[in-house]
């Protein structure tokens, strides 16, 4: 979701803004900008196009500049039109751009109206500007501190104010803000990465903070305005990934990096162990009696499949929640659960909320499964364990799933072998099933060529049906999820056995009914289930394991995979459901990666 990035030097930092909301474009958004100190004036430009179109503005108007703010927008108050667009300005003389929510803004508003301020967007945002301006006595600080403590919300903010030409201020809650240090030149930014190739030298600021920076330091306060020491992280924040090579889009790209993140995300393990999760976890997992998986999106589906694992390998108790749900709902507290959150930014606002909520209520053992070592959500989480899925730009999460489904699923061993749930012979069995995942996967993309063939007829229709059973009905909601993510398809997903609840109304020639079918325990039940659909002229689309004697028919068009894989067989069915989702948005001619309305990172509720 929305990027930041800041600069106060003693050269032009035109590039570096620009460069830094080219970083962030993977995370999504509609409407770009730039402002800039320039001859003692406030100078900007904004964009609804691309950050390349942004660039080339610039270039037209030479604007230039030693103090500057930066950001894309994904929109919430207000439409993705250049009024809305960041930074904006008070009276030309503050120039502020935000990351989240602020939601008590309509009270702020109508007192700043009051006292002569005009509003020209329709953003929450201008209020923070204006209120900045109010309050300011030539002093930035004090002026950012006053407003801040007077929002309701989420926020990251950067303000300039063109009395104060070398100075710099922000200020979080609740959404991530970082300080990159250099020689001479300081900077703000939304995500380290973001500062890649600029400096190497980061400061996590933590909620409530606001620093001050200026040439040669930033100063952080927290939210009493007690001066404090944030500590400085040596972050190699490179672009990993971001080169396309051989790949049309990202998402393909990461689709089939998928076998490489699953190798490096097992890469040093030998056995089952607790200490994968973090020192102090042998004594944590042995004091659980149950867990709570916190997720949003496609993480909360892994958390469905991980549900199934620890109940039935490991004998936990589990249960799963949406995590923007949990937060609002009251709920039974269990001081002995073992709070699971998993994202893959780390910085989702409303799992990260959730986590404070449980650990609000007396939960502390908490666990972070993330792909981002640097994240909020790993410094508020007792243990961690980190995915090895490398950057991942395509908005629809692919490479990020899996590896989340294989730390998963390294949990569940962990909390069976506490247990004595799993015996020597079983933990090398599973071991070395894991090891074989990366090659298993690799032979599932070969499949590519026949889901391309579904993919036109998919591309022609604009309502599709997913089903799944057990274990794998997950995967029937994460593909759905993904078709209707990049292809604007209407797509459902539902367990099988409750099609003749009501879903079996829908199926004719006309929907197409994706079923997952791997050879386990519930593959003649669903054969039942796939019955009924046929008997209603339905079309079949079922990706099934080699032996489980579903062949290609009038009605059933049928691609197997190459084996079965017991519990594991989810990461490798939903492969095929990646590629028919990317797939079908290419021929619909969609923007794969960064699909309409949608955001990477979700740091607003």
């Amino acid at each position: 979701m929305c990027g930041i990035v800041g600069a106060v030097a003693t050269r032009d930092i035109t590039p570096v803004l620009v460069e830094g909301l080219r970083r962030l474009e993977y995370r999504g958004y509609d409407s770009c900008g730039v402002a800039l100190l320039q001859d003692g004036a406030l100078t900007r430009s904004r964009s609804t196009a691309r950050v390349a179109e942004l660039q080339s503005q610039i270039r037209q108007s030479a604007l230039a500049g030693h103090l500057g703010i930066s950001h894309t927008r994904w929109a919430t108050h207000g439409a993705p039109v250049t009024g809305n667009a960041h930074p904006h300005f008070s009276r030309d003389e503050v120039a502020v751009v935000h990351n989240g929510i602020i939601e008590n803004y309509e009270s702020i508003r109508a007192e700043l109206k009051s006292a002569g301020y005009e509003f020209v967007t329709e953003t929450d945002t201008e209020v923070i500007g204006h209120l900045i301006h109010q309050l300011y006595r030539g002093d930035l600080l004090a002026a950012v501190r006053a407003a801040v403590a007077r929002f309701k919300g989420a926020y990251a903010i950067a303000v300039m104010h063109k009395g104060e030409p070398q100075r710099l201020v922000g200020a979080r809650s609740g959404s991530p803000l970082v300080v990159g240090l250099g020689k001479d030149e300081n900077f703000l930014a939304s995500d380290a990465l973001a500062l890649a190739g600029t400096t190497d030298q980061i400061v996590y600021l933590e909620d409530g903070d606001v620093v001050d920076i200026d040439l040669t330091r930033a100063q952080v306060v927290d939210a009493s305005g007690a001066p404090v020491q944030r500590p400085v992280h040596t972050v190699k924040a490179v672009a990993g990934g971001a080169e396309l090579g051989p790949y049309q889009h990202y998402m393909q790209k990461e689709i089939f990096e998928q076998p490489r993140a699953v190798s490096d995300t097992i890469e040093s393990i030998e056995s089952i162990t607790p200490e994968l999760f973090g020192g102090g976890a042998a004594d944590v997992l042995a004091t659980v009696d149950s867990a709570l998986i916190l997720a949003c999106g496609t993480s909360y589906y892994a958390g469905l499949i991980a549900k199934v694992w620890l109940e039935s390998i490991a004998g936990l108790p589990t249960q799963v929640e949406i995590a923007s749900e949990y937060r609002y709902r009251d709920s039974v507290p269990n001081p002995r659960t073992l709070v699971v959150v998993v994202s893959q930014s780390g910085e989702t606002a409303d799992t990260l909320a959730a986590l404070k909520h449980a650990q609000s209520l007396g939960m502390k053992h908490t666990l972070g499964i993330i792909n981002v070592a640097t994240s909020a959500m790993a410094r508020q989480t007792a243990l961690q364990f980190f995915t090895r899925a490398g950057v991942e730009i395509g908005v629809a999460s692919t490479k990020a799933f899996t590896t989340q489904l294989v730390a998963l699923f390294l949990l569940t061993l962990t909390i069976a072998k506490q247990r004595r749930c799993l015996d020597e012979a079983s933990e090398r069995g599973h071991i070395r099933a894991l090891r074989h995942l990366p090659a298993a996967l690799q032979a599932v993309l070969a499949l590519e060529p026949q889901v391309i063939a579904w993919s036109q007829e998919f591309a022609r229709k604009e309502h599709a049906l997913f089903l799944g059973r057990g274990l794998h009905y997950p995967i029937a909601l994460e593909g759905a999820l993904k078709l209707k993510e990049i292809s604007y398809i209407h797509a459902e997903a539902y367990p099988a056995g409750e099609l003749k609840h009501g879903p079996l109304a829908l199926v004719t020639a006309e929907m197409p009914v994706v079923t997952v079918a791997p050879n386990d325990a519930l593959v003649e039940k669903l054969k039942s289930n796939m019955q009924e659909v046929r008997a209603r002229g339905g079309q079949l689309y079922v990706f099934a394991d080699a032996d489980t004697q579903i062949e290609s028919a009038p009605g059933i068009h049928v691609i197997k995979l190459p084996e079965h894989y017991g519990p594991l067989s989810p990461i490798l069915h939903v492969v095929p459901l990646q590629l028919l989702a990317y797939h079908t948005a290419v021929a619909r001619k969609t923007d794969v990666d960064k699909p309409r309305n949608l955001a990477k990172s979700v740091t607003v509720e």
